[in-house]
Protein backbone atom coordinates (compact mmCIF):
# COMPACT_ATOMS: atom_id res chain seq x y z
CA UNK A 1 0.00 0.00 0.00
CA UNK A 2 1.13 3.53 -0.81
CA UNK A 3 -0.35 6.72 0.59
CA UNK A 4 -0.62 9.86 -1.56
CA UNK A 5 -1.67 13.17 -0.05
CA UNK A 6 -2.86 16.05 -2.23
CA UNK A 7 -3.14 19.54 -0.75
CA UNK A 8 -5.74 22.16 -1.50
CA UNK A 9 -3.57 23.99 -4.03
CA UNK A 10 -3.21 20.76 -6.01
CA UNK A 11 -6.99 20.39 -6.50
CA UNK A 12 -8.02 24.04 -6.59
CA UNK A 13 -9.45 23.71 -10.10
CA UNK A 14 -10.55 21.04 -12.58
CA UNK A 15 -7.13 20.81 -14.22
CA UNK A 16 -5.65 19.97 -10.83
CA UNK A 17 -8.13 17.13 -10.33
CA UNK A 18 -7.33 15.85 -13.83
CA UNK A 19 -3.63 15.99 -12.97
CA UNK A 20 -4.31 14.01 -9.78
CA UNK A 21 -5.90 11.35 -12.00
CA UNK A 22 -2.82 11.37 -14.23
CA UNK A 23 -0.51 10.90 -11.22
CA UNK A 24 -2.42 7.96 -9.77
CA UNK A 25 -3.24 6.30 -13.10
CA UNK A 26 -2.24 2.65 -13.10
CA UNK A 27 -1.70 2.52 -9.33
CA UNK A 28 -3.20 -0.21 -7.16
CA UNK A 29 -3.18 -0.56 -3.40
CA UNK A 30 -3.29 3.20 -3.04
CA UNK A 31 -4.86 5.37 -0.36
CA UNK A 32 -5.42 8.98 -1.46
CA UNK A 33 -5.82 11.70 1.18
CA UNK A 34 -7.23 14.98 -0.13
CA UNK A 35 -7.50 18.44 1.45
CA UNK A 36 -10.24 20.99 0.84
CA UNK A 37 -10.09 22.59 -2.60
CA UNK A 38 -8.18 25.85 -2.96
CA UNK A 39 -9.13 28.40 -0.31
CA UNK A 40 -12.27 26.55 0.79
CA UNK A 41 -11.10 26.24 4.40
CA UNK A 42 -10.64 30.02 4.59
CA UNK A 43 -14.13 30.53 3.17
CA UNK A 44 -15.63 28.08 5.67
CA UNK A 45 -13.86 29.95 8.46
CA UNK A 46 -15.78 33.04 7.29
CA UNK A 47 -18.98 30.98 7.45
CA UNK A 48 -18.07 30.10 11.02
CA UNK A 49 -17.36 33.76 11.82
CA UNK A 50 -20.82 34.66 10.51
CA UNK A 51 -22.29 32.08 12.89
CA UNK A 52 -20.20 33.53 15.73
CA UNK A 53 -21.59 37.01 15.07
CA UNK A 54 -25.13 35.74 14.63
CA UNK A 55 -25.01 37.00 11.03
CA UNK A 56 -26.71 34.13 9.21
CA UNK A 57 -27.06 36.19 6.04
CA UNK A 58 -23.29 36.64 5.76
CA UNK A 59 -22.68 32.95 6.46
CA UNK A 60 -25.27 31.91 3.88
CA UNK A 61 -23.74 34.25 1.29
CA UNK A 62 -20.33 32.61 1.81
CA UNK A 63 -21.91 29.19 1.29
CA UNK A 64 -23.49 30.37 -1.97
CA UNK A 65 -20.06 31.44 -3.26
CA UNK A 66 -18.60 28.08 -2.26
CA UNK A 67 -21.43 26.26 -4.02
CA UNK A 68 -20.71 28.14 -7.26
CA UNK A 69 -16.97 27.47 -6.94
CA UNK A 70 -17.41 23.71 -6.55
CA UNK A 71 -20.14 23.57 -9.22
CA UNK A 72 -17.77 25.23 -11.71
CA UNK A 73 -15.11 22.58 -11.01
CA UNK A 74 -17.64 19.78 -11.45
CA UNK A 75 -18.98 21.19 -14.73
CA UNK A 76 -15.44 21.58 -16.05
CA UNK A 77 -14.53 18.01 -15.10
CA UNK A 78 -17.56 16.55 -16.86
CA UNK A 79 -17.38 19.08 -19.73
CA UNK A 80 -21.08 19.81 -19.21
CA UNK A 81 -23.46 20.99 -16.50
CA UNK A 82 -23.51 18.21 -13.94
CA UNK A 83 -25.00 17.76 -10.50
CA UNK A 84 -23.58 15.27 -8.02
CA UNK A 85 -26.29 14.29 -5.50
CA UNK A 86 -23.72 13.70 -2.74
CA UNK A 87 -22.35 17.23 -3.17
CA UNK A 88 -25.86 18.69 -3.08
CA UNK A 89 -26.54 16.78 0.14
CA UNK A 90 -23.37 18.16 1.73
CA UNK A 91 -24.27 21.76 0.87
CA UNK A 92 -27.80 21.20 2.16
CA UNK A 93 -26.33 19.88 5.40
CA UNK A 94 -24.04 22.89 5.75
CA UNK A 95 -26.93 25.28 5.15
CA UNK A 96 -28.94 23.40 7.78
CA UNK A 97 -26.14 23.83 10.32
CA UNK A 98 -26.05 27.59 9.73
CA UNK A 99 -29.83 28.03 9.69
CA UNK A 100 -30.34 26.29 13.04
CA UNK A 101 -27.10 27.17 14.81
CA UNK A 102 -27.53 27.66 18.57
CA UNK A 103 -24.04 29.04 19.01
CA UNK A 104 -22.43 29.56 22.41
CA UNK A 105 -18.94 31.09 22.77
CA UNK A 106 -17.91 28.27 25.10
CA UNK A 107 -18.45 25.85 22.19
CA UNK A 108 -16.52 27.87 19.61
CA UNK A 109 -14.06 25.09 18.72
CA UNK A 110 -16.85 22.53 18.38
CA UNK A 111 -18.77 24.75 15.94
CA UNK A 112 -15.57 25.53 14.05
CA UNK A 113 -14.93 21.83 13.47
CA UNK A 114 -18.52 21.09 12.53
CA UNK A 115 -18.48 23.76 9.79
CA UNK A 116 -14.92 23.67 8.47
CA UNK A 117 -14.91 19.87 8.00
CA UNK A 118 -17.27 20.28 5.04
CA UNK A 119 -14.32 21.39 2.89
CA UNK A 120 -12.67 17.95 2.94
CA UNK A 121 -16.00 16.14 2.60
CA UNK A 122 -16.76 18.13 -0.56
CA UNK A 123 -13.33 17.76 -2.17
CA UNK A 124 -13.08 14.00 -1.62
CA UNK A 125 -16.64 13.44 -2.86
CA UNK A 126 -15.83 15.25 -6.10
CA UNK A 127 -12.44 13.55 -6.56
CA UNK A 128 -13.87 10.09 -5.89
CA UNK A 129 -16.77 10.63 -8.32
CA UNK A 130 -14.45 11.95 -11.04
CA UNK A 131 -12.00 9.06 -10.67
CA UNK A 132 -14.89 6.62 -11.04
CA UNK A 133 -16.09 8.56 -14.10
CA UNK A 134 -12.55 8.30 -15.53
CA UNK A 135 -12.48 4.53 -15.04
CA UNK A 136 -10.63 4.26 -11.71
CA UNK A 137 -12.64 2.02 -9.38
CA UNK A 138 -12.33 3.47 -5.91
CA UNK A 139 -14.10 3.73 -2.57
CA UNK A 140 -14.85 7.00 -0.74
CA UNK A 141 -14.11 6.64 2.97
CA UNK A 142 -15.54 8.85 5.72
CA UNK A 143 -12.55 9.42 8.01
CA UNK A 144 -14.87 10.63 10.79
CA UNK A 145 -15.85 6.97 11.16
CA UNK A 146 -12.28 5.64 10.94
CA UNK A 147 -10.20 8.10 12.97
CA UNK A 148 -11.04 8.11 16.66
CA UNK A 149 -9.70 11.29 18.20
CA UNK A 150 -9.74 12.81 21.65
CA UNK A 151 -12.57 15.09 22.67
CA UNK A 152 -10.42 18.16 22.00
CA UNK A 153 -11.77 20.26 19.12
CA UNK A 154 -9.80 22.29 16.53
CA UNK A 155 -6.52 20.54 17.38
CA UNK A 156 -7.34 16.88 18.03
CA UNK A 157 -4.93 13.97 18.02
CA UNK A 158 -5.75 10.57 16.55
CA UNK A 159 -5.95 7.56 18.87
CA UNK A 160 -4.09 5.21 16.55
CA UNK A 161 -4.75 2.07 18.58
CA UNK A 162 -8.51 2.67 18.57
CA UNK A 163 -8.55 3.79 14.93
CA UNK A 164 -6.52 0.94 13.42
CA UNK A 165 -9.20 -1.79 13.42
CA UNK A 166 -11.80 0.65 12.05
CA UNK A 167 -9.66 1.77 9.12
CA UNK A 168 -8.40 -1.74 8.33
CA UNK A 169 -11.95 -3.08 8.34
CA UNK A 170 -13.11 -0.31 5.99
CA UNK A 171 -10.24 -0.92 3.56
CA UNK A 172 -10.76 -4.68 3.60
CA UNK A 173 -14.51 -4.86 3.12
CA UNK A 174 -14.74 -4.55 -0.67
CA UNK A 175 -12.95 -5.35 -3.94
CA UNK A 176 -11.63 -1.82 -4.60
CA UNK A 177 -7.89 -1.25 -4.22
CA UNK A 178 -7.91 2.55 -4.48
CA UNK A 179 -9.36 4.57 -1.61
CA UNK A 180 -10.15 8.27 -1.22
CA UNK A 181 -10.33 9.75 2.27
CA UNK A 182 -10.31 13.17 3.87
CA UNK A 183 -7.34 14.76 5.53
CA UNK A 184 -7.72 17.01 8.58
CA UNK A 185 -10.86 15.46 10.12
CA UNK A 186 -11.83 12.72 12.55
CA UNK A 187 -14.52 11.85 15.06
CA UNK A 188 -14.60 12.36 18.83
CA UNK A 189 -15.92 9.69 21.24
CA UNK A 190 -19.21 11.62 21.59
CA UNK A 191 -19.79 11.44 17.82
CA UNK A 192 -18.95 15.06 17.03
CA UNK A 193 -16.59 15.97 14.20
CA UNK A 194 -13.06 17.06 15.10
CA UNK A 195 -10.27 18.67 13.11
CA UNK A 196 -6.57 17.98 13.54
CA UNK A 197 -5.21 21.53 13.29
CA UNK A 198 -4.41 23.60 10.22
CA UNK A 199 -2.31 21.64 7.73
CA UNK A 200 -3.46 18.49 9.55
CA UNK A 201 -3.98 16.57 6.31
CA UNK A 202 -0.30 15.58 6.31
CA UNK A 203 -0.84 14.11 9.77
CA UNK A 204 -3.92 12.26 8.54
CA UNK A 205 -1.94 10.69 5.72
CA UNK A 206 0.88 9.68 8.08
CA UNK A 207 -1.59 7.95 10.42
CA UNK A 208 -3.13 6.10 7.46
CA UNK A 209 0.36 5.02 6.36
CA UNK A 210 1.17 3.83 9.86
CA UNK A 211 -2.04 1.83 10.30
CA UNK A 212 -1.88 0.24 6.85
CA UNK A 213 1.90 -0.48 7.01
CA UNK A 214 2.43 1.51 3.83
CA UNK A 215 5.66 1.16 1.87
CA UNK A 216 5.83 4.95 1.48
CA UNK A 217 3.92 8.20 1.80
CA UNK A 218 4.08 10.97 -0.80
CA UNK A 219 2.94 14.56 -0.32
CA UNK A 220 2.29 16.26 -3.68
CA UNK A 221 2.86 20.00 -3.57
CA UNK A 222 3.33 23.00 -5.84
CA UNK A 223 7.09 23.09 -5.08
CA UNK A 224 9.95 20.86 -6.26
CA UNK A 225 10.48 19.45 -2.75
CA UNK A 226 11.45 20.75 0.68
CA UNK A 227 13.14 24.13 0.26
CA UNK A 228 15.51 25.74 2.74
CA UNK A 229 13.16 28.75 2.98
CA UNK A 230 9.81 30.01 1.75
CA UNK A 231 10.55 31.31 -1.77
CA UNK A 232 7.77 33.91 -1.42
CA UNK A 233 9.75 35.50 1.42
CA UNK A 234 13.33 34.47 0.61
CA UNK A 235 13.73 34.49 -3.22
CA UNK A 236 17.06 32.60 -3.24
CA UNK A 237 15.58 29.46 -1.66
CA UNK A 238 16.99 26.11 -2.85
CA UNK A 239 15.76 22.50 -2.66
CA UNK A 240 17.04 20.07 -0.04
CA UNK A 241 17.43 16.56 -1.51
CA UNK A 242 17.02 14.61 1.72
CA UNK A 243 16.33 15.08 5.43
CA UNK A 244 16.19 12.77 8.41
CA UNK A 245 13.19 12.45 10.70
CA UNK A 246 14.75 14.32 13.63
CA UNK A 247 15.77 17.35 11.59
CA UNK A 248 12.32 17.46 10.03
CA UNK A 249 10.63 17.40 13.45
CA UNK A 250 12.79 20.31 14.58
CA UNK A 251 12.00 22.28 11.43
CA UNK A 252 8.29 21.59 11.80
CA UNK A 253 8.36 22.66 15.45
CA UNK A 254 10.02 25.91 14.39
CA UNK A 255 7.17 26.62 11.99
CA UNK A 256 8.19 25.12 8.65
CA UNK A 257 5.01 24.90 6.58
CA UNK A 258 6.04 22.06 4.29
CA UNK A 259 5.30 19.29 6.85
CA UNK A 260 2.87 19.34 9.77
CA UNK A 261 4.62 18.95 13.17
CA UNK A 262 2.66 15.81 14.08
CA UNK A 263 3.33 14.07 10.76
CA UNK A 264 6.71 12.50 11.39
CA UNK A 265 6.11 10.37 14.50
CA UNK A 266 3.69 7.82 12.94
CA UNK A 267 6.10 7.41 10.01
CA UNK A 268 9.24 7.21 12.13
CA UNK A 269 7.71 4.53 14.35
CA UNK A 270 7.47 2.19 11.34
CA UNK A 271 10.40 3.61 9.32
CA UNK A 272 8.14 4.68 6.43
CA UNK A 273 9.86 7.09 4.02
CA UNK A 274 8.11 10.36 3.23
CA UNK A 275 8.48 11.91 -0.22
CA UNK A 276 7.67 15.56 -0.90
CA UNK A 277 7.10 15.68 -4.64
CA UNK A 278 6.12 18.31 -7.24
CA UNK A 279 2.53 18.04 -8.37
CA UNK A 280 3.27 19.38 -11.83
CA UNK A 281 5.88 16.75 -12.78
CA UNK A 282 5.80 13.30 -11.17
CA UNK A 283 9.14 12.43 -12.78
CA UNK A 284 11.06 14.80 -10.49
CA UNK A 285 12.51 13.11 -7.38
CA UNK A 286 11.48 15.79 -4.87
CA UNK A 287 12.79 15.39 -1.31
CA UNK A 288 12.90 12.19 0.73
CA UNK A 289 12.61 12.19 4.53
CA UNK A 290 13.79 9.03 6.31
CA UNK A 291 15.72 7.73 9.29
CA UNK A 292 19.22 8.49 8.00
CA UNK A 293 20.18 11.21 5.51
CA UNK A 294 23.13 13.22 4.27
CA UNK A 295 23.82 16.41 6.27
CA UNK A 296 22.10 19.59 5.09
CA UNK A 297 24.74 21.96 3.73
CA UNK A 298 22.68 25.16 3.35
CA UNK A 299 21.17 27.45 5.99
CA UNK A 300 17.47 26.88 6.69
CA UNK A 301 15.24 29.90 7.34
CA UNK A 302 11.77 29.47 8.84
CA UNK A 303 9.46 32.43 9.42
CA UNK A 304 6.46 31.89 11.69
CA UNK A 305 3.99 34.76 11.36
CA UNK A 306 1.03 35.88 13.49
CA UNK A 307 2.86 35.79 16.80
CA UNK A 308 2.34 37.61 20.11
CA UNK A 309 5.06 38.38 22.66
CA UNK A 310 4.06 38.16 26.33
CA UNK A 311 6.39 39.34 29.08
CA UNK A 312 5.25 38.08 32.49
CA UNK A 313 6.54 39.33 35.85
CA UNK A 314 5.42 38.48 39.39
CA UNK A 315 3.80 41.55 40.90
CA UNK A 316 5.69 41.08 44.17
CA UNK A 317 9.06 41.09 42.33
CA UNK A 318 9.81 37.57 43.55
CA UNK A 319 11.95 35.26 41.47
CA UNK A 320 10.18 33.32 38.72
CA UNK A 321 10.60 29.99 40.45
CA UNK A 322 9.55 26.55 39.24
CA UNK A 323 6.18 26.66 40.96
CA UNK A 324 5.34 29.92 39.18
CA UNK A 325 6.37 28.38 35.85
CA UNK A 326 3.98 25.52 36.50
CA UNK A 327 1.11 27.87 37.33
CA UNK A 328 1.73 29.99 34.22
CA UNK A 329 1.88 27.07 31.78
CA UNK A 330 -1.11 25.30 33.30
CA UNK A 331 -3.10 28.48 32.81
CA UNK A 332 -1.93 28.87 29.21
CA UNK A 333 -2.90 25.27 28.49
CA UNK A 334 -6.36 25.94 29.93
CA UNK A 335 -6.81 28.67 27.30
CA UNK A 336 -5.21 26.59 24.53
CA UNK A 337 -2.36 29.03 24.03
CA UNK A 338 0.59 27.49 22.14
CA UNK A 339 4.09 28.59 23.15
CA UNK A 340 6.78 28.67 20.46
CA UNK A 341 9.71 30.23 22.35
CA UNK A 342 10.55 30.69 26.04
CA UNK A 343 13.06 33.26 27.34
CA UNK A 344 13.49 33.93 31.05
CA UNK A 345 15.53 35.97 33.48
CA UNK A 346 15.35 36.15 37.27
CA UNK A 347 12.09 38.12 37.31
CA UNK A 348 10.76 38.06 33.73
CA UNK A 349 9.36 35.27 31.60
CA UNK A 350 8.97 36.14 27.91
CA UNK A 351 6.85 33.88 25.71
CA UNK A 352 6.39 34.00 21.95
CA UNK A 353 2.94 32.50 21.30
CA UNK A 354 0.54 31.98 18.42
CA UNK A 355 -2.21 34.52 17.94
CA UNK A 356 -5.49 32.88 18.98
CA UNK A 357 -9.01 33.66 20.06
CA UNK A 358 -8.12 33.15 23.72
CA UNK A 359 -4.92 35.16 24.18
CA UNK A 360 -6.66 38.13 25.82
CA UNK A 361 -8.55 35.79 28.16
CA UNK A 362 -5.27 34.15 29.16
CA UNK A 363 -3.65 37.54 29.78
CA UNK A 364 -6.58 38.59 31.99
CA UNK A 365 -6.34 35.33 33.94
CA UNK A 366 -2.58 35.78 34.47
CA UNK A 367 -3.16 39.27 35.80
CA UNK A 368 -5.83 37.87 38.08
CA UNK A 369 -3.24 35.42 39.47
CA UNK A 370 -0.91 38.26 40.50
CA UNK A 371 1.28 38.72 37.43
CA UNK A 372 2.02 41.86 35.47
CA UNK A 373 1.76 41.05 31.77
CA UNK A 374 2.96 43.12 28.81
CA UNK A 375 1.49 42.02 25.48
CA UNK A 376 2.94 43.00 22.10
CA UNK A 377 1.04 42.09 18.94
CA UNK A 378 2.17 41.90 15.29
CA UNK A 379 5.28 39.81 15.95
CA UNK A 380 7.14 37.17 13.94
CA UNK A 381 9.44 34.31 14.94
CA UNK A 382 12.39 33.71 12.60
CA UNK A 383 14.48 30.55 13.05
CA UNK A 384 17.79 30.19 11.16
CA UNK A 385 19.59 26.85 11.31
CA UNK A 386 23.18 26.92 10.12
CA UNK A 387 23.33 30.72 10.27
CA UNK A 388 26.27 32.64 8.83
CA UNK A 389 27.78 35.97 9.83
CA UNK A 390 25.97 37.69 6.99
CA UNK A 391 22.60 36.18 7.97
CA UNK A 392 23.21 37.19 11.60
CA UNK A 393 23.95 40.76 10.58
CA UNK A 394 20.94 40.87 8.28
CA UNK A 395 18.29 39.36 10.53
CA UNK A 396 19.46 39.17 14.16
CA UNK A 397 20.27 42.83 14.73
CA UNK A 398 18.33 46.06 14.76
CA UNK A 399 15.61 47.82 16.78
CA UNK A 400 12.83 45.54 15.49
CA UNK A 401 14.44 42.55 17.30
CA UNK A 402 12.88 42.00 20.75
CA UNK A 403 14.27 38.56 21.73
CA UNK A 404 17.24 36.65 20.34
CA UNK A 405 18.32 33.15 21.35
CA UNK A 406 21.42 31.58 19.83
CA UNK A 407 23.25 28.27 19.98
CA UNK A 408 26.31 27.27 17.97
CA UNK A 409 24.17 26.35 14.96
CA UNK A 410 20.73 27.96 15.40
CA UNK A 411 19.41 31.42 16.16
CA UNK A 412 15.76 32.23 16.93
CA UNK A 413 14.60 35.83 16.65
CA UNK A 414 11.37 37.37 17.88
CA UNK A 415 10.87 40.57 15.92
CA UNK A 416 8.27 43.12 15.04
CA UNK A 417 6.48 42.26 11.81
CA UNK A 418 8.42 43.73 8.87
Amino acid sequence: MKVYKFGGASVRHADGVRNLHKIIAGERDLFIVVSAMGKTTNALERVFEGVQRGDRAAATAEIAVLREYHAAIIDDLWHAPQQLPQVEELFAGLEEVVAHADYRPADAELWYDRIVAYGELLSTTIVSAYLAHAGVANRWIDMRRCFVTGQRHKDAGVDIEASAPLLRAEVGRGPERVFVGQGFIGGAPDGTTTTLGREGSDYSAAVVAHILDAESMSVWKDVDGVLNADPKIFPDAVKIAELNYLDTIELAYSGAQIIHPKTIKPLQNKNIPLYVRPFDDKRKPGTVIRGVSAPVDVPILILKKNQVLLTIRPRDFSFVLEEKFAAIFLLLERYRVKTNLIHNSAVNLSLCIDESWHVDEAVAALRGEGFDVMKIDCMELLTIRGYTDSLWARYACGPHVFVRQATQSTVRIVRKRV
